[in-house]
């Protein structure tokens, strides 16, 4: 019996030894998986540390480069303004981006005295260095197109770019007043040659009729190139008016008064010539007052657009020439009545016939006369 409780025993002994045995291995291997576990740790720890001092750093060169990038962008251009403000090549046109360029390109030449006052001066004295370069070859281009262009001032599709084009020579007068010599050139060239297209060819189609077909009659035919001059040199005004409309810096209206007496320059020779060869024909004192009061009123008209100017002083001149020519003529005739062998009165002592003839011809006078601003001084005059 002893017997077989000792071997009972020794089972159940090596039941628990197996199991003690199997309870070290797994105690063992928590043990291990425990140091493996904290190693793990510890290098996660590290990496943790290590990715959120990279993350750190990432978001600081993130912040640089759009601090650099927003630099770059006010201080700089971008690659497509540098091209527009050059152009592709010499015929490349100007557009209304260009300007939008060159304003850019002032704005940051003006903005880099603040840098300068943040303590950039070196950065900021680079930059309006650069932007100095950018704008003179930008006007350059911009004059040369302006010079080319500005005889199109009438066109609707370069009207405003030309007067944008002025509005920023302003600031460069010597270019600026190139452009204005080229522009009178260009218009008095315009000007004298519609003046003689009115005069031999007349209108478009042949209407109105060349004002040459009538040179037979004199107040006609000098009413009618007066009239022309008043109704084409007021749109020369209107031009001068929309090429200078951006200029606010400078005096526009002394501009405009030399420009369009540059202008009218030409017209004044054709007319001269025109005016006084009419005064040679043997003409009545009549048309020959009717043609003076015509060069009077004109005078007066045109010069309220022109103002001081070659024209002017022509018109004067004319108006002085006409006037004396109808002295001369009525003279003449005056004399050449009273010269002739006097009539007796008739039995009623009504007047002679060279009497009567000589007060129709003041009372003719005396009727247009009335319809001029310098009656009075005529009269007087006539008398």
């Amino acid at each position: 019996m002893s017997q077989d409780f000792l071997s009972s025993f020794r089972e159940v002994k090596e039941a628990l030894d197996s199991i003690y045995n199997d309870v070290s291995a797994m105690n063992n291997s928590v043990q291990n998986m425990t140091s493996r576990l904290q190693a793990t740790k510890t290098q996660t720890r590290h990496l943790i540390e290590q990715t959120n001092k990279l993350q750190a750093e990432s978001e600081k060169l993130t912040l640089q480069q759009e601090v650099a990038g927003a630099f770059l962008r006010s201080f700089q251009l971008s690659p497509s303004e540098q091209t527009t403000l050059r152009g592709g090549s010499r015929d490349t046109p100007i557009t209304s981006q260009f300007f939008i360029a060159l304003e850019r390109v002032q704005n940051i030449h003006t903005n880099c005295r603040t840098l300068m006052q943040s303590g950039h001066q070196t950065a900021a004295l680079d930059i309006m260095e650069q932007m100095a370069l950018y704008q003179e070859s930008a006007l350059e281009r911009l004059y040369r197109w302006t010079q080319t262009h500005c005889r199109n001032i009438e066109s609707p599709e370069t009207s405003e770019l030309l007067a944008k084009a002025m509005e920023c020579l302003q600031d460069r007068p010597v270019l600026f007043k190139y452009v204005l010599d080229e522009y009178c050139t260009s218009r008095r060239s315009v000007l004298v040659r519609a003046f003689i297209d009115a005069l031999t060819q007349g209108g478009p189609g042949g209407t109105p009729k060349p004002i040459e077909m009538h040179a037979h009659d004199p107040k006609r035919y000098v009413g009618d190139m007066l009239a022309w001059l008043h109704q084409f040199i007021p749109g020369e005004k209107e031009n001068l008016l929309t090429l200078l409309k951006g200029c606010q810096k400078l005096d526009v209206s002394e501009h405009i008064q030399q420009t369009l007496s540059n202008i009218t320059e030409g017209v004044c020779h054709p007319l001269r010539v025109r005016m006084e060869q009419i005064l040679t024909f043997e003409v009545g004192p009549i048309v020959l007052y009717g043609v003076t009061n015509l060069a009077r009123f004109y005078k007066q008209v045109i010069v309220q657009v022109v103002g001081t100017s070659l024209l002017e002083s022509t018109l004067i001149d004319l108006e002085k020439l006409c006037y004396q020519t109808f002295l001369l003529t009525l003279e003449s005739q005056v004399k050449r009545e009273l010269s002739e062998k006097a009539e007796a009165p008739p039995s009623d002592l009504s007047p002679s016939p060279q009497v009567s003839q000589l007060i129709n011809l003041l009372k003719e006078v005396l009727a247009v006369a009335t319809m001029n601003q310098g009656r009075q001084h005529d009269i007087v005059q006539v008398n």
